[in-house]
């Protein structure tokens, strides 16, 4: 397939993009090195709307921006139920989570896992989530990069570099609070890029409206009850995707570290989950966007344009834009995904930093490294995580392979939704304790790992390692005695006012 020349004006929109994301950063540089609250937590001054737009952007990666679309392309818009289940997270994570993480005043999540259980419970947790994310911040600028530079004449090594190095420097100089603004930023780009690709996508179709109107009616784009409900059919069957992605999404909102910061940088708890609606609103509008996004290229493909023979269809929204956009507009789409990426990447780095210098310097280490300030170790771990990152997703272009990567990231993957059963055994019972927990997560990680070599759904494998986490984490605690202080640690044992104001 001849590749297109991605040419001087888009290259210039791409470039201004990635120039005020780095002034961005450099904005709060000053703010960020006053302490380790500024840094990790903007001293608690972010605005709810701005935390919000953060969680959205943090949540939604490049991959998410192309592989939604190729997923409703090629078959239709089954996967948009589990966008839904945020809806049964926000009032668990607004009534029970957040509440918890702010009563302790805690920076990492896994603080609170040391109150509850043990403090090898929270360095463990740490760790996993350490290593799981310098593995997702090479998968997600690798996949994008591969994608838009197998249909253009982008430099591959070129573009990776500088998004990735890009990232670090923003995060470095900004902290958490240039982190969100530049999180903001990024959000509305990549929703109106999304937006732009429908619209110009529509009138590029031969018919227009109506044409789109008739292939989703006869191809059963949004969902076939007759395939969907399938039982039989595991990687469509609906109530699968939607209790699979629950136990995800759970894990993502209330276990991983990149997400609950943000719940720490509003005034109060109220503004808080103030957030968290205003991400649960942006996810529920990306469902018409991502998916009919690709939708629309589905009826563009079959009745106007043509795909080059044996075409990767991984790669079909930025074929898309490259192609069929206006020179400069291109530019500023494909720096959507690019923004999609870099929200996930600084997002990543931060909360990598803040797990390295509380869960483990301030924890462990804090009299060996007196004379080493914590936010100048932060900015850099940030370096050096930014940099390994850059330097696998370099790896593997040349390599042109991901397939060991991929096996990385399904073993590493499976340790996250055990870890957010932990915090379900320690929020809402008082038997759970850190022997019987700690079985239950090694119980659980091993039961998933035969899930995943089975070659179960992943969607299961994130279910079964949920429910067996809490059932043999409960069952094991009740074998184990424990005279641990508990108050203000369950739902059971509060006392006082649960939320501020």
């Amino acid at each position: 397939m001849d590749k297109v020349s991605f040419g001087a004006l888009n290259w210039f929109m791409v470039l201004l993009y990635l120039g005020i994301m780095l002034l961005v950063g450099a904005y709060f540089t000053k703010k960020s090195s006053e302490s380790t609250d500024a840094f990790f937590k903007a001293n608690g001054k972010v605005p709810s709307w701005a935390a919000g737009l953060s969680v959205y952007a943090t949540t939604l990666s490049s991959i998410t921006f192309m592989a939604v679309p190729e997923r409703s392309f090629l078959t239709d818009w089954s996967y948009a139920v589990g966008t839904l289940t945020i809806f049964l997270i926000i009032p668990l994570m607004a009534k029970y989570f957040i509440p918890f993480f702010r009563k302790l005043d805690v920076t990492t999540a896994y603080e609170y896992l040391e109150s509850r259980f043990s403090t090898k419970l929270r360095a463990m947790s740490s760790f996993l989530f350490v290593v799981y994310h310098l593995g997702r911040m090479a998968v997600v600028i690798y996949l994008p990069v591969l994608a838009i530079t197998s249909v253009t004449d982008i430099n591959p090594f070129l573009i990776a570099a500088i998004v990735g190095l890009l990232c670090v420097v923003y995060t470095f100089l900004g902290g958490i609070e240039g982190v969100i603004w530049s999180d903001a930023i990024q959000a509305i780009i990549l929703l109106a890029g999304a937006f732009l690709v429908i619209v110009i996508g529509i009138t590029k179709v031969d018919g227009g409206l109506g044409t789109l109107v008739s292939d989703t009616v006869e191809h059963h784009k949004f969902i076939s009850v007759g395939n969907n409900f399938k039982a039989s059919d595991l990687a469509n069957f609906i109530p699968l995707i939607f209790i699979g992605q629950f136990a995800n999404s759970l894990y993502q909102y209330a276990g991983s570290q990149d997400v609950v910061q943000r719940f720490l940088t509003t005034k109060s708890t109220k503004d808080a989950v103030q957030s968290l609606w205003t991400s649960g609103w942006l996810a529920l509008s990306a469902i018409p966007l991502f998916f009919g996004m690709g939708t629309v290229l589905f009826s563009f493909y079959t009745h106007t344009g043509t795909l080059p023979e044996g075409f990767n269809t991984s790669a079909i929204v930025p074929y898309f834009i490259v192609t069929q956009l206006p020179a400069g507009l291109a530019g500023l789409v494909i720096a959507a995904i690019f923004a999609a990426a870099q929200s996930t990447i600084s997002s990543s780095l931060n909360a990598i930093s803040s797990c390295v210098v509380v869960d483990f310097k301030q924890r462990f280490f804090n009299d060996s490294f007196k004379s080493l300030s914590d936010v100048w170790l932060a900015r850099l771990v940030i370096i050096v995580a930014g940099t390994i990152s850059t330097l696998i997703t370099l790896y593997f272009i040349a390599g042109n392979s991901s397939s060991t990567w991929d096996i990385f990231l399904a073993v590493s993957g499976m340790f996250g939704v055990p870890v957010v059963g932990l915090f379900v055994l320690g929020i809402f019972t008082t038997r759970a304790n850190a022997k019987g927990a700690l079985l239950g997560f090694l119980i659980s990680v091993v039961i998933s790992f035969l899930a995943n070599n089975a070659k179960m759904s992943a969607l299961l494998v994130a279910v079964i390692a949920l429910v067996a986490t809490v059932v043999f984490g409960y069952l094991f605690s009740l074998v184990f005695k424990d005279d641990k202080d508990l108050k203000d640690l369950t739902i059971h044992t509060l006392s006082g006012e649960f939320m501020d104001e």
